[in-house]
């Protein structure tokens, strides 16, 4: 029998006790897509981390006629598919090592566009943590961002960014722990179809798969990496919202939180991100613009030359470089001629002299 592409890239997902990263070693192993389910048993075991039930699992028929029916479940509903070999999946997530090697989508919003913010929170949100939450969203278009606003879907601050976007005219994504054939919690189902007309429900999981817990751990990864930074809004010392953090932080993306007094438990997770430097503080919209390099008006203007003189001829050539754009440090590595380690030296000094700082995505910019 012969199957599409698309059913090939499904049964990659589906394959027993293969996760993401070894999905993505079988596929450069074999060659192609295809010929990882046509390689021989013999031939797989000599892959890393492939023993013999692993080689047996790839080899089973059953995937395909499985894969088979969820790409007409696929085409039934409108669904997209994103693989992470195709030109459309988003360039964010699939910086990611643990990137999922395919997920689906309801909706038509571009996972690629522009400025996007990941916002979690408690599920037991206060007033004041949903009053701050529609309130910096509110903000950011009363600034003229055009922004996509990702979340969980979750009770608390997640339901609270989602709703707070749509009212702000912005698109928003929800990132679901389970199929397409369920909605939890219920009670969201007419936020998600708002969701799905002006953003998208997105999930890695099959149609039938129902929530579990230890869905919810793993969509976060996804959560922390459609975007440039996560912002964490209210969270106790255990709070899920921490992990996505701490994944974001993982990625090279920038972490906010919100801090709180010292006596809420809703504010001990957001208090002990900032007392121990692994998320900036956050106050206000203002803070988001400048960490993010958003303020239009700071890079509007004209960069103030005279800063330069007390550079040393390399510092000055790297802060020429950085004149008119933003550049990684391989960027910068090759456009100077000196091996990575030193543009890291010199960079770090104009970052203490203040002249330099580095964006999301290990971007370097003159600051004005």
């Amino acid at each position: 029998m012969s199957y599409s592409s698309l059913t090939y890239k499904i049964a990659l997902s589906l394959i027993p006790g293969v996760g993401n990263i070894l999905a993505k070693k079988l596929v450069a192993y074999a060659g192609s897509l295809e010929g990882v389910f046509y390689e021989k048993k013999h031939s797989l075991v000599k892959i890393p981390g492939v023993g013999n039930t692993l080689a047996g699992n790839i080899a089973n028929p059953a995937l395909l006629e499985l894969a088979a029916l969820e790409e007409e479940y696929t085409i039934k509903n409108g669904i997209r598919v994103f693989f992470y070999l195709d030109d459309n999946y988003p360039s964010r997530l699939k910086d990611c090592p643990d990137a999922p090697v395919l997920f689906f989508m309801k909706g038509e919003t571009d996972l690629n566009q522009s400025k996007i913010l990941s916002i979690v929170g408690t599920r037991r949100a206060t007033h004041e943590g949903k009053a701050f939450c529609e309130k910096l969203i509110a903000q950011l278009r009363e600034k003229n961002h055009e922004v996509l606003i990702v979340s969980g879907l979750a009770f608390g601050i997640d339901i609270t960014s989602h709703r707070a976007a749509l009212n702000s005219g912005f698109p928003t994504v929800a990132v679901l722990a389970h199929g397409f054939e369920f909605m939890y919690p219920a009670s969201h189902a007419r936020t998600a179809r708002e969701i799905v007309a002006h953003g998208g429900l997105i999930t890695e999981f099959l149609s039938y798969e129902k929530p579990e817990p230890p869905y919810f751990v793993k969509r976060n990864r996804i959560i922390a990496g459609l975007s440039d930074a996560t912002i964490v809004i209210e969270s106790n010392e255990k709070g899920g919202a921490l992990i996505t953090a701490e994944i974001a932080a993982g990625y090279h993306r920038d972490v906010f939180a919100v801090p709180g007094r010292v006596t809420d438990d809703m504010s001990r997770g957001c208090n002990r991100l900032i007392k121990t430097n692994q998320a900036a503080l956050l106050e206000k919209v203002e803070d988001i613009e400048y960490l993010m390099g958003w303020d239009e008006n700071l890079a509007s203007r004209p960069v103030q030359t005279s800063l330069f003189a007390d550079l040393n001829d390399e510092e000055k050539n790297l802060a020429e470089l950085l004149r008119d754009q933003s550049l990684t440090i391989d960027e910068i590595s090759r456009a100077a001629g000196m091996p990575v380690s030193k543009a890291s030296s010199l960079l770090l000094n104009l970052e203490f002299s203040g002249l330099v700082r580095c964006l999301p995505g290990k971007l370097y910019r003159l600051n004005r």
